[in-house]
Protein backbone atom coordinates (compact mmCIF):
# COMPACT_ATOMS: atom_id res chain seq x y z
CA UNK A 1 0.00 0.00 0.00
CA UNK A 2 1.49 3.31 -0.61
CA UNK A 3 2.42 6.02 1.64
CA UNK A 4 -0.67 8.60 0.69
CA UNK A 5 -3.15 6.25 2.18
CA UNK A 6 -1.87 5.54 5.13
CA UNK A 7 -1.33 9.06 5.73
CA UNK A 8 -5.12 9.62 5.18
CA UNK A 9 -5.97 6.77 7.32
CA UNK A 10 -3.50 7.96 10.37
CA UNK A 11 -5.27 11.63 9.50
CA UNK A 12 -8.81 10.37 9.77
CA UNK A 13 -7.41 8.50 13.40
CA UNK A 14 -6.07 11.24 14.87
CA UNK A 15 -8.91 13.59 14.12
CA UNK A 16 -11.78 11.00 15.45
CA UNK A 17 -8.91 10.66 18.82
CA UNK A 18 -9.98 14.28 19.43
CA UNK A 19 -13.74 14.73 17.96
CA UNK A 20 -15.06 12.21 19.56
CA UNK A 21 -14.45 13.49 23.58
CA UNK A 22 -15.12 16.38 22.28
CA UNK A 23 -18.03 15.86 20.94
CA UNK A 24 -19.20 13.93 24.62
CA UNK A 25 -18.30 17.01 26.29
CA UNK A 26 -19.80 19.45 24.52
CA UNK A 27 -23.56 16.86 24.03
CA UNK A 28 -23.17 17.17 28.02
CA UNK A 29 -22.68 20.68 28.48
CA UNK A 30 -24.94 21.92 25.78
CA UNK A 31 -27.82 19.05 27.12
CA UNK A 32 -27.56 20.37 30.90
CA UNK A 33 -27.66 24.20 29.58
CA UNK A 34 -30.71 23.65 27.30
CA UNK A 35 -32.36 22.27 30.04
CA UNK A 36 -32.38 25.80 32.23
CA UNK A 37 -32.60 28.50 29.47
CA UNK A 38 -33.95 26.89 26.14
CA UNK A 39 -34.73 29.78 23.95
CA UNK A 40 -37.30 27.68 21.98
CA UNK A 41 -38.43 24.85 25.03
CA UNK A 42 -39.37 21.75 23.72
CA UNK A 43 -37.87 18.56 22.71
CA UNK A 44 -33.90 18.10 23.44
CA UNK A 45 -31.15 18.27 20.46
CA UNK A 46 -31.06 14.17 20.51
CA UNK A 47 -34.66 14.08 19.58
CA UNK A 48 -34.30 16.84 16.67
CA UNK A 49 -35.20 16.21 13.42
CA UNK A 50 -32.60 15.32 10.62
CA UNK A 51 -30.36 14.60 13.28
CA UNK A 52 -28.17 11.49 11.89
CA UNK A 53 -27.64 14.41 8.64
CA UNK A 54 -25.96 16.46 11.52
CA UNK A 55 -23.81 13.29 13.06
CA UNK A 56 -22.84 12.45 9.45
CA UNK A 57 -21.60 16.83 9.38
CA UNK A 58 -20.28 16.76 12.51
CA UNK A 59 -17.77 13.64 12.10
CA UNK A 60 -17.16 14.11 7.78
CA UNK A 61 -16.14 18.02 8.61
CA UNK A 62 -13.09 18.01 10.30
CA UNK A 63 -11.48 15.12 8.27
CA UNK A 64 -12.50 16.95 5.47
CA UNK A 65 -11.20 20.33 6.65
CA UNK A 66 -7.97 18.76 8.06
CA UNK A 67 -7.32 17.03 4.77
CA UNK A 68 -8.11 19.90 2.39
CA UNK A 69 -5.60 22.16 4.62
CA UNK A 70 -2.97 20.21 4.75
CA UNK A 71 -2.92 19.49 1.09
CA UNK A 72 -3.11 23.79 0.26
CA UNK A 73 -0.41 24.17 2.50
CA UNK A 74 1.79 21.96 0.51
CA UNK A 75 0.83 23.18 -2.77
CA UNK A 76 0.94 26.82 -1.25
CA UNK A 77 4.43 26.17 -0.13
CA UNK A 78 5.44 24.80 -3.59
CA UNK A 79 4.12 27.26 -5.99
CA UNK A 80 4.48 30.25 -3.71
CA UNK A 81 7.47 29.54 -1.73
CA UNK A 82 9.06 26.73 -3.86
CA UNK A 83 9.44 24.68 -1.40
CA UNK A 84 8.80 20.62 -2.78
CA UNK A 85 10.73 18.81 0.02
CA UNK A 86 9.08 17.23 3.47
CA UNK A 87 11.43 18.16 5.68
CA UNK A 88 11.71 21.55 4.30
CA UNK A 89 7.73 22.00 4.39
CA UNK A 90 7.67 20.83 7.88
CA UNK A 91 10.53 23.60 8.69
CA UNK A 92 8.83 26.29 7.03
CA UNK A 93 5.61 25.99 8.69
CA UNK A 94 6.39 24.30 12.04
CA UNK A 95 6.76 28.09 13.97
CA UNK A 96 5.81 30.21 10.83
CA UNK A 97 7.66 32.38 9.51
CA UNK A 98 8.24 36.11 8.50
CA UNK A 99 7.84 39.02 10.34
CA UNK A 100 4.64 37.28 11.31
CA UNK A 101 6.12 34.14 13.12
CA UNK A 102 8.49 36.71 15.89
CA UNK A 103 5.47 38.05 17.12
CA UNK A 104 4.17 36.24 20.93
CA UNK A 105 1.72 32.96 20.38
CA UNK A 106 -0.99 34.92 22.42
CA UNK A 107 -0.62 38.04 19.85
CA UNK A 108 -0.49 35.77 16.69
CA UNK A 109 -3.90 34.10 18.25
CA UNK A 110 -5.71 37.33 18.54
CA UNK A 111 -4.56 38.70 14.99
CA UNK A 112 -5.66 35.28 13.65
CA UNK A 113 -9.78 35.47 15.08
CA UNK A 114 -10.05 39.02 13.99
CA UNK A 115 -8.39 38.94 10.73
CA UNK A 116 -9.79 35.88 9.84
CA UNK A 117 -13.80 36.43 11.37
CA UNK A 118 -12.99 40.05 9.26
CA UNK A 119 -12.50 37.66 6.15
CA UNK A 120 -15.38 35.21 6.53
CA UNK A 121 -17.61 37.65 7.83
CA UNK A 122 -17.69 38.88 3.65
CA UNK A 123 -17.46 35.40 2.45
CA UNK A 124 -20.40 34.73 4.89
CA UNK A 125 -22.14 37.65 2.71
CA UNK A 126 -21.12 36.65 -0.48
CA UNK A 127 -22.51 33.02 0.14
CA UNK A 128 -26.21 34.64 0.81
CA UNK A 129 -26.26 35.99 -2.84
CA UNK A 130 -26.37 34.87 -6.46
CA UNK A 131 -24.82 31.52 -6.95
CA UNK A 132 -23.30 30.59 -3.93
CA UNK A 133 -26.24 30.77 -1.70
CA UNK A 134 -27.67 27.14 -3.50
CA UNK A 135 -24.39 26.09 -1.33
CA UNK A 136 -25.16 27.97 1.97
CA UNK A 137 -29.29 26.95 1.50
CA UNK A 138 -27.68 23.48 3.37
CA UNK A 139 -26.28 25.28 6.54
CA UNK A 140 -29.38 27.21 6.72
CA UNK A 141 -32.16 24.27 6.18
CA UNK A 142 -31.75 23.35 10.00
CA UNK A 143 -35.03 23.80 11.29
CA UNK A 144 -34.51 22.56 14.76
CA UNK A 145 -31.30 24.69 15.54
CA UNK A 146 -29.18 22.78 17.88
CA UNK A 147 -25.26 22.53 18.85
CA UNK A 148 -24.49 19.52 16.55
CA UNK A 149 -25.84 22.07 13.66
CA UNK A 150 -22.47 23.79 13.57
CA UNK A 151 -21.42 21.60 11.13
CA UNK A 152 -24.00 21.76 8.72
CA UNK A 153 -21.59 23.29 5.63
CA UNK A 154 -21.52 21.90 2.02
CA UNK A 155 -18.19 21.04 1.20
CA UNK A 156 -17.57 23.90 -1.29
CA UNK A 157 -18.69 26.37 1.40
CA UNK A 158 -16.49 24.99 3.66
CA UNK A 159 -13.56 24.70 1.09
CA UNK A 160 -14.53 28.77 -0.14
CA UNK A 161 -14.47 29.84 3.57
CA UNK A 162 -13.25 28.66 6.95
CA UNK A 163 -10.38 26.43 5.03
CA UNK A 164 -8.93 29.52 2.36
CA UNK A 165 -9.07 31.42 5.42
CA UNK A 166 -6.87 29.47 7.07
CA UNK A 167 -4.89 28.66 4.77
CA UNK A 168 -4.48 32.40 3.83
CA UNK A 169 -3.29 33.20 6.94
CA UNK A 170 -1.13 30.32 7.80
CA UNK A 171 0.54 30.92 4.54
CA UNK A 172 1.13 34.50 5.39
CA UNK A 173 3.25 33.60 8.38
CA UNK A 174 1.05 32.61 11.50
CA UNK A 175 2.47 29.90 13.74
CA UNK A 176 0.65 26.83 13.28
CA UNK A 177 0.74 26.63 17.16
CA UNK A 178 -1.81 29.02 17.80
CA UNK A 179 -4.03 26.60 17.20
CA UNK A 180 -3.67 25.18 19.97
CA UNK A 181 -5.56 28.25 22.05
CA UNK A 182 -7.78 28.90 18.18
CA UNK A 183 -9.22 25.12 18.03
CA UNK A 184 -10.82 24.89 20.85
CA UNK A 185 -12.37 28.30 21.60
CA UNK A 186 -13.67 28.14 17.75
CA UNK A 187 -15.16 24.31 18.19
CA UNK A 188 -16.94 25.58 21.24
CA UNK A 189 -17.72 28.74 20.21
CA UNK A 190 -19.39 27.70 16.96
CA UNK A 191 -21.32 24.85 18.92
CA UNK A 192 -22.46 27.84 21.40
CA UNK A 193 -23.53 29.82 18.76
CA UNK A 194 -26.00 27.16 17.45
CA UNK A 195 -26.79 26.04 20.58
CA UNK A 196 -30.99 25.67 22.14
CA UNK A 197 -29.93 28.89 24.21
CA UNK A 198 -31.32 32.21 24.93
CA UNK A 199 -28.94 34.06 26.01
CA UNK A 200 -27.93 37.55 25.00
CA UNK A 201 -24.95 38.23 27.19
CA UNK A 202 -26.37 41.65 27.97
CA UNK A 203 -24.03 44.55 27.04
CA UNK A 204 -21.31 41.97 25.80
CA UNK A 205 -24.12 41.22 23.08
CA UNK A 206 -21.73 43.83 21.03
CA UNK A 207 -18.26 42.32 21.88
CA UNK A 208 -19.28 38.34 21.31
CA UNK A 209 -21.42 36.66 18.99
CA UNK A 210 -23.99 34.95 21.49
CA UNK A 211 -26.85 32.46 20.23
CA UNK A 212 -29.86 34.71 20.03
CA UNK A 213 -27.65 36.84 18.17
CA UNK A 214 -26.59 33.80 15.59
CA UNK A 215 -30.65 32.49 16.12
CA UNK A 216 -31.61 35.71 14.46
CA UNK A 217 -28.97 34.91 11.64
CA UNK A 218 -31.00 31.28 10.66
CA UNK A 219 -34.72 32.76 10.73
CA UNK A 220 -36.39 33.88 7.34
CA UNK A 221 -35.20 36.54 5.71
CA UNK A 222 -38.10 38.52 7.01
CA UNK A 223 -36.90 37.94 10.60
CA UNK A 224 -33.08 38.32 9.94
CA UNK A 225 -31.98 36.27 8.03
CA UNK A 226 -29.98 38.59 5.68
CA UNK A 227 -28.33 40.14 9.22
CA UNK A 228 -25.72 38.89 11.60
CA UNK A 229 -22.89 37.35 9.69
CA UNK A 230 -20.69 37.95 11.85
CA UNK A 231 -19.32 34.22 13.68
CA UNK A 232 -17.52 35.61 16.69
CA UNK A 233 -16.82 39.53 16.56
CA UNK A 234 -20.53 41.52 16.25
CA UNK A 235 -18.44 44.82 15.36
CA UNK A 236 -18.96 43.70 11.35
CA UNK A 237 -22.70 43.36 11.64
CA UNK A 238 -22.20 47.04 13.44
CA UNK A 239 -19.61 48.74 11.33
CA UNK A 240 -21.74 47.63 8.07
CA UNK A 241 -25.46 48.09 8.95
CA UNK A 242 -26.12 44.20 8.98
CA UNK A 243 -26.90 43.85 13.35
CA UNK A 244 -30.09 42.91 14.83
CA UNK A 245 -31.05 42.07 18.02
CA UNK A 246 -34.39 43.22 18.86
CA UNK A 247 -35.42 44.00 21.92
CA UNK A 248 -37.39 41.84 24.28
CA UNK A 249 -37.85 38.89 21.35
CA UNK A 250 -36.58 35.67 20.72
CA UNK A 251 -36.24 33.73 17.58
CA UNK A 252 -38.74 30.92 16.87
CA UNK A 253 -38.76 29.35 13.84
CA UNK A 254 -35.48 28.20 10.99
CA UNK A 255 -34.96 27.02 8.30
CA UNK A 256 -35.73 27.55 4.51
CA UNK A 257 -38.23 28.29 2.24
CA UNK A 258 -40.14 25.02 1.11
CA UNK A 259 -39.97 26.00 -2.59
CA UNK A 260 -36.38 25.69 -2.01
CA UNK A 261 -36.40 21.92 -1.98
CA UNK A 262 -32.92 21.23 0.17
CA UNK A 263 -33.15 17.70 1.12
CA UNK A 264 -33.25 15.87 4.51
CA UNK A 265 -30.51 13.51 3.66
CA UNK A 266 -26.38 14.10 4.09
CA UNK A 267 -26.83 12.35 0.10
CA UNK A 268 -28.93 14.67 -1.05
CA UNK A 269 -27.42 17.86 0.20
CA UNK A 270 -24.27 17.04 -0.75
CA UNK A 271 -25.35 16.83 -4.68
CA UNK A 272 -28.05 19.67 -4.21
CA UNK A 273 -26.13 22.51 -5.54
CA UNK A 274 -24.97 20.98 -8.51
CA UNK A 275 -28.36 19.91 -9.51
CA UNK A 276 -29.71 23.55 -9.04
Amino acid sequence: MSSLPMEVIEVVGQTMAKVVPVTIALAVVFTVLSHFWACNPGKPWWRKRELITDICYWFFVPVFARIFRIGLLVIGASVVFNIHEVDELIAFYDNGHGPLAQLPLWVQAILFLVASDFMLYWLHRMFHGGGFWKYHAIHHSSEDLEWISAARFHPVNLFIGTILVDVILLMAGISPNIMLWVGPFTTFHSAFVHANLNWTLGPFKYVLATPVFHRWHHTSLEEGGNTNFAGTFPLWDILFGTFRMPENRLPEAYGVDEDQGVPTEIGGQLAYPFRH
